[in-house]
């Protein structure tokens, strides 16, 4: 006997977690980005600049836009980025099973990436950049300046290689 098709409630369900972090690292990317626009004209970036003191010649908050990638590469390319960003997602939806998704703590890794990659193509499309807020200084080095779903990006794509390189391989 075969089992009755699931609704699409049940496969949503399914997928809960991954679905609840998604939309904490989304909600809290742009609520953070509505509050530094609406604190810090654009472009604000150094301290004398407008840019916030945290600590100072160590962290600050600033707005900046980036119409590029990590550490700006592909400069420019705002709506390509865009796209490949949307192509991931899709591609994130079609091989949920390979991926295993159904897994607690895969959920959880790909909630934070896909929070990320909404809260940055969100502003690709609406601001024609990335919002950037967070600025760090370690002596003379200056971080790339980033924002919350930048950090969901990174987190989630460290969380899954390290979850990945600790999962025991299938006997065969």
């Amino acid at each position: 006997m075969t089992a009755p098709p699931k609704s699409i409630g049940d496969r949503l369900l399914a997928y809960r977690r991954l679905l609840t972090v998604a939309i904490i690292v989304l909600a809290g990317d742009q609520l953070t980005k509505a509050l530094v626009s609406a604190r810090l004209p654009y472009p604000t970036y150094g301290e004398g600049h407008g840019a916030i003191v945290v600590i100072r010649n160590f962290f600050y908050l600033v707005h900046v836009g980036n119409t590029g990638a990590a550490w700006s590469i592909f400069t420019g390319q705002s709506v390509m980025l865009a796209a490949l960003a949307l192509v991931t997602l899709v591609g994130i939806f079609i091989w949920r099973r390979a991926l295993g998704l159904r897994d607690p703590g895969t959920q959880l890794c790909f909630g934070l990436l896909c929070g990320g990659i909404l809260g940055n193509v969100v502003d690709r499309l609406r601001y024609g950049h990335v919002i950037d807020f967070l600025d760090f200084h370690f002596g003379s080095y200056v971080y790339p300046t980033f924002n919350i779903a930048d950090s969901g990006i990174c987190v989630g794509v460290m969380l899954y290689l390290f979850q990945s390189l600790r999962e025991p391989k299938p006997e065969a």
